[in-house]
């Protein structure tokens, strides 16, 4: 009698299996190396908090000490009071909220009008439109400087709160232009059949639907006009007229600088964009992905 003999079964890895942990693999590797990036970005953060928390003669040493010992709260009370800074944000308000409310309007408009509307000459425009972004800052820089002088607005705001009125952000009015190509034409044939006027068109049905094109915008602004420091140079002169950015300015003297009281102060400042982008990054994320999708 032949004794039946069990063939046993030979263990072979299924190619799916192989194929999940290399992906497993791949994908640890790209949080190893994404969080060593993060590391890298954030340690000068991580200075200006530790430098902030620091006396005068503990700044530069090296190695440095990122726990400082003892840690100076009192740093921050004294940055914000050694200079007038309820003044100074008093005109970075002024400064950064006006031009974000001529920005929207005037930017918007412009886009409406490049995107909705048939007129001669309409795309040739557009085109000179996006060729200013070709021209650097410094280019333009004294032929306005001479303009508002001639107009008497040096050592005023106006040389910084009445130019976003006039749609000066190309920039923007693309990225608006791009986000009302989206909406269908056929939601404009429909209002002007209910009696909506062009007006009507953009105020009531339009704008609603880019909200996150305009909350885009609005940030983009309002972090230009929060750290610009080169036109509140050029064209404020007086102390009670200075921003924020001229104001950390000040902690350097013609001898040195107070490194400590300078940190604290420019974390004040940096506070305000963080909070801004935390809370609006919906928005802004979204108005930038979108941005040159037609639908």
């Amino acid at each position: 009698m032949k004794t039946a003999s069990i063939a046993r079964p030979i263990a072979k890895t299924s190619p799916f299996a192989s194929r999940r942990r290399f992906e497993a693999i791949k994908l640890a590797a790209v949080y190893v190396m994404l969080l060593i990036g993060g590391v890298f970005v954030c340690l000068p953060f991580f200075w200006m908090i530790s430098t902030s928390l620091k006396d005068e003669g503990s700044v530069f040493i090296f190695p440095p000490d990122w726990i400082p010992n003892p840690i100076l709260w009192s740093n921050y009370a004294q940055a914000l009071t050694v200079l007038p800074f309820a003044l100074f944000l008093r005109n970075t308000l002024i400064t950064t909220i006006v031009p974000i409310v001529g920005a929207l309007l005037s930017c918007s408009l412009t886009a409406y009008s490049f995107s909705r509307l048939r007129w001669p000459g309409r795309d040739f425009c557009f085109l000179l439109v996006l060729a200013t972004m070709m021209l650097p800052q410094q280019v333009t820089m004294i032929p306005k400087f001479i303009l508002f002088r001639y107009l008497g607005w040096i050592d005023t705001f106006f040389p910084l709160i009445i130019p976003p009125w006039f749609a000066v952000g190309a920039f923007n009015i693309f990225l608006l232009r791009q986000f009302f190509l989206t909406v269908p034409l056929e939601m404009d044939d429909a209002a002007k059949l209910d009696g909506a006027t062009y007006l009507d068109i953009y105020f009531r049905l339009l704008l609603p639907l880019i909200k996150p094109a305009l909350a885009a915008v609005a940030i983009f602004v309002f972090q230009f006009h929060w750290n610009d420091f080169l036109e509140p140079l050029i064209y404020l002169h007086s102390q009670s007229n200075f921003t924020l950015a001229l104001g950390l300015r000040s902690f350097q003297g013609e001898y040195g600088t107070d490194w400590n009281l300078l940190m604290a102060a420019s974390l004040a400042v940096m506070t305000p964009p963080l909070l801004l982008f935390f809370f609006a990054q919906r928005y802004f994320i979204q108005g930038v992905v979108f941005t040159g999708v037609k639908g």
